[in-house]
């Protein structure tokens, strides 16, 4: 959030009237998340399952409404969605969601035939090639990529065989390169990445913009908010290339510091896939964490000159709700997914063992550490015994 207030001041007061107007918009876009991670978090396994299908069926309604009157082009992709809410929608970024929890869904039901290809491939591809396909469609190359990604990842959990994941794998460079072909100008761009700065006014503009602002950040930065990139010169400072903004905001300890905490997240994702008892949960996490690991990548090589410009967003750090709620909602199942872990649930109940110890029977007070004030009025200590009455008192001397 506080990247994308700094990022997209410039833009949004120029664009909006108000330096907040877009981070406001991401701040409510992140609200929404937060409510649907939650019931993601708390959704048990099996009712989770029952809405695979109908989140599919979504995805594939928005995708194809994209080719209607409803789709918008932006910066030559078709695969924006106008529904008269006050942003557009991209379903491409719920596709990806979707795709893996249905996947997961679909290997955890065959998990005993899995030991053979054809039960792999064959009943996947309809519906992931038919996906796919209404993404490069769209002439968005960059989910496209990604979506892919996603798909050979899940694939490679899944067990299939060297021959047959290679083969799967040249297959998609040879459809990638095909659609990139197919604009001259698209090659141009893609191809600038090898030297932006051979033509910076035209192909490799925002590519070059990008690596000036990583070069002005030093070590530490230039200050939060006193980037001078954004200021119309780089082009998507909020969205693609926010990493650029960081980097010359925050300098390398800031890109760092980023680039250790997706790592931190592989880590867990992997790690949560490898230990899932659930066959579901462990194909899910897997695909949700190669999913924001590629994305990262990609979008952290296009900053960097060693990827080409294909408009893919940071991760939980551009902004969009399109890319937020679904990354954020993405969280929530792996933390549910967590719960499957061997020792996980004992865990749980002991926690919920020890806060039920320090709770009264009601369950709504804590129990005090001093004793009830009848007993302190009943402490010798606390308060003499009365001398008996009717007896003479003698004083020792």
């Amino acid at each position: 959030m506080v990247m994308v207030l700094s990022a997209s001041s410039v833009t949004s007061l120029e664009q909006l009237g108000s330096s907040y107007a877009i981070a406001l918009r991401q701040a409510g876009f992140l609200l929404v998340a937060l409510v649907l991670a939650f019931v993601a978090w708390r959704m048990p396994l099996r009712t989770l399952r029952w809405f695979v299908y109908p989140m599919l069926l979504v995805a594939i309604t928005l995708l194809v409404l994209t080719f209607t009157p409803l789709g918008q082009e932006v910066s030559g992709n078709r695969n924006w969605l106008d529904v008269g809410l006050p942003v557009l929608l991209q379903p491409s970024e719920l596709a990806k969601l979707a795709i893996i929890v249905w996947v997961a869904d679909l290997f955890a039901r065959k998990q005993r035939l899995l030991h053979l290809d054809r039960h792999i491939v064959i009943p996947m591809l309809p519906v992931t090639g038919f996906v796919a396909a209404l993404v490069v469609l769209q002439r968005d190359l960059g989910t496209a990529l990604v979506l892919f990604a996603i798909i050979l990842g899940m694939l490679f959990v899944a067990g299939l065989s060297g021959r047959s994941f290679i083969v799967i794998v040249l297959s998609t460079a040879a459809i990638a390169a095909s659609v990139a072909k197919a604009s001259s100008e698209r090659v141009g761009r893609i191809m600038s990445f090898t030297d932006p700065f051979a033509d910076p006014t035209n192909t490799g503009y925002q590519a070059a913009h990008g690596l000036m602002g990583l070069s002005t950040g030093e070590l530490s930065g230039s200050g939060l908010g006193a980037g001078v990139q954004k200021w119309g010169t780089l082009p998507g400072a909020h969205t693609d290339f926010v990493f650029a903004v960081i980097g010359e905001e925050l300098g390398l300890i800031g890109t760092l510091s980023v680039l250790v905490l997706f790592g931190l997240l592989a880590y867990v994702g992997f790690r949560i896939a490898r230990r899932a008892r659930d066959p579901f949960a462990r194909y899910a996490a897997a695909g949700i964490t190669v999913w924001l690991m590629v994305q990262t990548l990609v979008n952290i090589g296009m900053v960097l000159g060693m990827l080409p410009v294909i408009g893919i967003p940071l991760p939980l750090i551009s902004y969009g709700g399109s890319a937020l709620v679904p990354t954020v909602v993405a969280l929530g199942l792996l933390a549910n997914f967590a719960r499957t872990e061997p020792g996980a649930q004992a865990a749980l109940r002991a926690h919920r063992s020890r806060r039920a110890r320090r709770r009264t029977p009601s369950g709504t007070v804590r129990q005090s550490t001093f004793p009830p004030a009848a007993a302190r009025r009943e402490d010798p200590i606390a308060r003499p015994a009365p001398r008996p009455v009717g007896r003479p008192v003698r004083e020792e001397g």
